[in-house]
């Protein structure tokens, strides 16, 4: 795995804050081996327009919100809501409607890149409260 420290918790917090806005099919592909201009992909869908923005507003908080803050050098594709990329040099985030998701298809495309494991916190309290003895 190429990520770097930085890259590996601006991944992993913004996935998160995608998962807490019910953004669907979550996915961190390491493509640092790849491209020279970044580490890694955080890519994210949800079913309309107005979701895609609040995914993205949601992140944006999350990663200004680290002890460290983070903010977009770049944003783009707000105003439509389909696609929004968000590049933190690190990372860039791509949060997209379902159906761009679906036609632009970027996880086959950089399929040959090790995927980064993400879990939703909450699906894990979600386990842990499941299997708590009576």
């Amino acid at each position: 795995m190429t990520i770097n420290e930085r890259a590996y918790e601006l991944a992993m917090a913004a996935a998160q804050a995608a998962a807490d806005k019910k953004a669907q099919d979550i996915s961190v592909i390491d493509v640092g081996d790849q491209l020279a201009i970044t580490d890694a992909f955080v890519i994210a869908s949800a079913s309309n327009e107005r979701q895609v923005v609040a995914i993205v507003d949601a992140i944006e908080e999350a990663l200004v919100a680290l002890p460290e803050k983070a903010k977009p050098v770049r944003r783009e594709g707000e105003r439509q809501g389909r696609w929004v990329l968000l590049d933190y040099v690190d990372i860039v985030v791509h949060v997209q409607h379902a159906e761009e998701r679906e036609f632009y298809a970027l996880d086959k495309l950089w399929k040959d890149c090790p995927v980064i494991p993400f879990v939703d916190r909450d699906m894990v309290e979600a386990g842990a409260a499941g299997t708590e003895a009576p």
